[in-house]
């Protein structure tokens, strides 16, 4: 295909464009400057952003130029979108520590190398500076106060409380787009579903100053077959940085998905070609989890790496299979081996409480070394550690090796 508009399409990418047929010319037609946000509220990126960045890698592989903003700027206000409650406050040294941490993660998606390399903009330093009267006499009045609360991302936050703080984020993301296109000459904001009014906003701001070339698209974001969002764990999000995510725990994750939505996800989250992805779709019963491993491999292997991947499928064939190795499984080392069941749970990080350790017990949902646990007071000893180490298992997915020091 010579259009990454067709490609977009076919992988199930595109949810909704502000205009159809003018976006698939342009993208046929010219190397196209586009940019994304993100807002920089954590040190790391997780699954939510995995599906726009490839979207982006996607479209810049078809010539067009990535402009990533990290939202220094809004990040200040919180994006009311999809949120019940007012965002926490971060702090300026906050932002700026999360700016420079996640700078690394989107490195590899898109390439700053080439004709049509990327760039990192920072909307702190537009945003930060501007004189409140002059926006809001210039920009502010371009918005209608009715139409804004007819937004998704403003309408579901009424009930519990709006600020006029919070009012004044989808003026700051249009202005966004109209910095860029002044610019850097972008003309399209891509972002998730949930962005849909925001980019709206900033395509009609850029329009109602005379220009008639600006435009946005949406795309699909990352849900099982049921509706869910995708990439939450136990532990809270499934995090792109191998400190709050191990390499293994990430790659189970992939691994572990119901089998309904391996082909979406092949599609989504990884390069594998369609052709690949239409003889997957085939696969029944067993033979799924050969598109499971596979999937799981090569999304674990943008991330972290070759190595990682591999170390992680081994560490599961040895659980599973009967073969390989374990050392990329999680694992904690204990300098005293006699330790409650209950405590090493707790230790292990399976579980956050004591109380949610007695419950899993009680309900049968705990093995140590591949027998249930029945007792609550169970203190593990030697013959637990009979190779000086013990695996910790939690249902039939979730493993913890705890190892002896000697």
């Amino acid at each position: 295909m010579n259009n990454i508009f067709d490609v977009l399409q076919e992988r199930g990418y595109i949810e909704q464009l502000t205009h159809p047929e003018e976006i698939k010319e342009l993208l046929g037609k010219q190397s196209v400057p586009f940019y994304i946000g993100i807002d920089p509220t954590a040190d790391s990126l997780h699954v939510g952003h995995f599906v726009s960045l490839m979207v982006a890698s996607n479209l810049q592989k078809y010539g067009h130029k990535p402009i990533i903003l990290v939202g220094g700027g809004t990040a200040v206000i919180g994006d009311p979108s999809g949120k019940t409650d007012i965002r926490k406050m971060l702090t300026r040294e906050d932002i700026d520590h999360n700016v420079a941490a996640i700078k690394k993660q989107i490195e590899k998606f898109v390439s700053f190398e080439g004709e049509n390399a990327a760039i990192i903009v920072n909307n702190a330093d537009w945003l930060l500076n501007l004189n409140y009267i002059d926006f809001m006499r210039e920009i502010g009045t371009l918005f209608s106060v009715n139409k804004m609360l007819a937004a998704e991302c403003y309408k579901n936050r009424l009930e519990t409380g709006l600020t006029f703080f919070e009012m004044g984020y989808m003026l700051m993301q249009s202005y966004d787009f109209l910095h860029l296109y002044n610019t850097y000459g972008c003309k399209l904001e891509i972002g998730g579903n949930d962005q849909w009014s925001n980019i709206i906003g900033g395509v009609d701001l850029i329009r109602k100053i005379g220009k008639d070339d600006s435009f946005g698209l949406t795309f699909k974001l990352l849900t099982t077959k049921e509706g869910k969002k995708m990439g939450k764990t136990e532990k809270g999000a499934l995090w792109l940085d191998s400190e709050k995510v191990s390499p293994y725990e990430f790659y189970q994750y992939w691994r572990n998905i119901d089998d309904a939505d391996v082909i979406n996800v092949a599609k989504l989250l990884t390069f594998i070609p369609m052709e690949e992805i239409q003889e997957m779709a085939l696969l029944k019963d067993e033979k799924i989890n050969d598109a499971k491993r596979k999937v799981a491999f090569e999304i674990t292997k943008l991330i972290h790496g070759e190595q990682a991947a591999i170390e992680a499928e081994d560490a599961t064939n040895a659980l599973f299979g009967g073969q390989g190795n374990l050392a990329s499984m999680p694992s904690t080392k204990l300098d005293n081996i006699n330790i409650s069941i209950l405590d090493a749970l707790v230790l292990s990080g399976i579980v956050t409480s004591k109380s949610q350790a007695k419950t899993l017990i009680a309900q049968g949902a705990v093995s140590l070394n591949d027998e249930k646990m029945s007792d609550i007071t169970y203190l593990l000893s030697d013959k637990d550690f009979t190779e000086n180490y013990a695996i910790l298992k939690k249902g039939k997915k979730v493993y913890h090796k705890l190892e002896k020091v000697d």
